[in-house]
């Protein structure tokens, strides 16, 4: 009898232990989970900011379940929007950091391919406050460093409001902008500033964007867009200048798209400035003499939300970024 008591409690304790186990390893992220959906929590810039790193991860899947409808599988990722939310996330190094700063960038570039390639800077603040349009052309983009979308073209700067824009700006000042659309990390250590540089355009205040798709110093297509908002198009072409047929978020170009003169220069560009990086974007623009000028290097496009037709071409380029060993999730410098 008092073996069969022994027995039983300390299977009973046993079973106490494993339970333990299973709860602490297996089911604390559906814990998490229940108690963040049970209450109501407003995802804003504000809860996203003050987020401690510990759960970026647990949110970035919550974020990425949203927008994409989607379980997001951080294990084993597949799909190119999948693996964009892994390098987010493990992959968001300083030198990232480094080349998305639009005013940190230019020397890269200028070391690394050139300056004839740059942009010209017409004038640099780290304040909104001291934005002097006096110093400035008629003409001129007006732009944030730390983020993507934060950019005013002026065409005229006599038709413009231009405290409006200084009050846009104070804005953009003000945003971390790597809390703004689902932890794109690498921008979240960028030093704020406001910069000014050349305005171009091809036609109509419109400047051709092409797009270069590049994997580890190998670039495998390139997508053309053209267009003001509910206009702008897209195509995407091989390295030959052959036409895909695929497309991503953009609907299609309906008519030929000419190849650019200097396409094998484009793409020697991009080879250079995208080696050792499991994925980048390399955006270039080609003016109207034929010069060519870099945008920008983007890491994470629409952050990982791409909606590619047909939706097989995500895996297709997924199955082209082969991981790094993983960094650590960076933290915000104070």
């Amino acid at each position: 009898m008092k073996f069969n008591i022994y027995f039983f409690l300390s299977f009973f304790l046993l079973l106490i232990s494993i339970f333990k186990y299973f709860f602490e390893n297996r089911f604390k992220n559906l814990l998490y989970f229940s108690k963040i959906y049970n209450k109501k929590v407003e995802r804003d810039y504000n809860f996203y900011f003050n987020l401690p790193y510990e759960n970026y991860e647990k949110e970035l899947k919550i974020w990425y379940k949203k927008v994409k409808g989607k379980d997001l599988n951080l294990t084993n990722p597949k799909t190119f929007n999948e693996k964009i939310q892994w390098l987010k996330l493990f992959d968001s190094t300083p030198k990232k950091t480094l080349l998305a700063d639009k005013y940190l960038v230019k020397n890269f570039i200028k070391n690394t391919i050139g300056e004839k390639y740059l942009i010209p800077l017409l004038k640099v603040w780290d304040s909104y406050e001291n934005i002097n349009f006096d110093s400035l052309p008629n003409k001129f983009v007006l732009k944030a460093n730390h983020g993507s979308g934060m950019n005013i073209i002026i065409q005229d700067k006599n038709e413009c409001d231009l405290e409006e824009i200084k009050n846009i700006a104070k804005k953009w000042m003000n945003i971390n902008y790597a809390f703004t659309n689902g932890f794109e990390l690498h921008y979240m250590n960028i030093k704020p500033k406001i910069i000014a540089e050349m305005y171009y355009d091809n036609f109509n205040g419109d400047l051709f964007d092409y797009k270069i798709y590049c994997f580890d110093g190998r670039v495998e297509s390139i997508a053309f867009l053209s267009g003001k908002k509910k206009f702008r198009r897209i195509a995407f072409f091989d390295i030959q200048w052959n036409r895909l047929n695929y497309t991503d978020t953009y609907p299609a170009f309906e008519y030929e798209i000419p190849k650019p003169k200097r396409l094998n220069e484009m793409i020697e560009i991009s080879k250079k400035l995208s080696k050792g990086f499991a994925f980048v974007r390399v955006d270039l623009y080609v003016l109207n003499n034929g010069d060519i000028k870099f945008g920008e290097m983007t890491f994470l496009p629409d952050s990982g939300r791409l909606n590619f037709k047909p939706p097989e071409q995500n895996k297709i380029f997924g199955d082209m970024i082969k991981l790094p060993k993983k960094s650590p999730i960076p933290k915000k410098l104070k």
